[in-house]
């Protein structure tokens, strides 16, 4: 058995069950769990790491306590705003945390892919378009993981999340501006997690895909994440540092 300790918040909710799952396969003691109205305090105090895929509002309340009892942290949750992303950066000062859009190995297969395929075929001639698609119930968009896609999109093409990605398009648009990026956002069913990224260019395409079935990925991911934090100083990390892709 792993002498790490797990923390596991939203036990509850669908990823939390499937977090204290992928715990116990691993052979990692899940010492304590949190749910929204529960002690947060206490249940911190009995782990050396917390996993959290809950909901974005929550995390200050959980950077504040895990700077307390200097608790290592797996944050899966998504739709933070800039000020919130700005709070995990100052906290990561002084804990280990990994932060990542997906924990899937699969998916950040797809972002190193997303990446070099940008660098080979770029936006001169290519036109690139995300598509991600997710259960009815998810609560943000884009994606975490499709945002993500576009931020590694842009750092390849010299584009900007603010003035070049065009979210859906309706009515008389126009001809298609030579930067931009398209991202659509499709919801319904149960589907775990679709992303695609297509390169369009006159006479060819080139799309890659991630389709998830099993929300045991994602949390089987991060509980790979935990146990390679344990080793690492205080710093800001993703699943592409955990999986050495970088």
């Amino acid at each position: 058995m792993s002498s790490l300790t797990l923390l596991v918040t939203g036990k509850s909710g669908r990823m939390g069950q499937a977090v204290i799952a992928a715990a116990q396969q691993a052979g990692v003691t899940v010492t304590a769990t949190h749910d929204a109205g529960e002690n947060l305090t206490s249940a911190i105090a009995k782990a050396d790491t917390a996993i959290d895929f809950t909901i974005h509002s929550f995390t200050k309340e959980l950077l504040e306590e895990a700077i307390k009892h200097n608790t290592r942290l797996v944050i899966g949750t998504t739709g933070h705003t800039d000020a919130e992303r700005a709070e995990i950066v100052a906290a990561s000062q002084l804990i280990p945390i990994v932060y990542a859009p997906n924990f899937s190995v699969g998916v950040n297969t797809l972002f190193w892919l997303t990446r070099h395929a940008a660098r080979i075929l770029g936006n001169d001639v290519f036109d690139i378009e995300v598509v991600e698609m997710h259960h009815r119930h998810k609560i943000d968009a884009p994606s975490g993981t499709a945002r993500r896609l576009l931020e590694i999109l842009n750092e390849e093409t010299n584009t900007s999340y603010t003035d070049d990605v065009k979210h859906g398009r309706f009515g008389l648009t126009g001809a298609r501006p030579a930067r931009e990026i398209g991202m659509h956002t499709l919801r319904g069913g149960d589907v775990v997690g679709d992303h695609t990224v297509m390169f369009a260019a006159d006479g060819e395409r080139v799309e890659l895909t991630h389709k998830a079935s099993s929300r045991f990925t994602f949390a089987s991911g991060a509980v790979r994440a935990a146990q390679w934090l344990a080793t690492q100083p205080a710093g800001l990390y993703d699943m592409q540092d955990v999986l050495g892709l970088h």
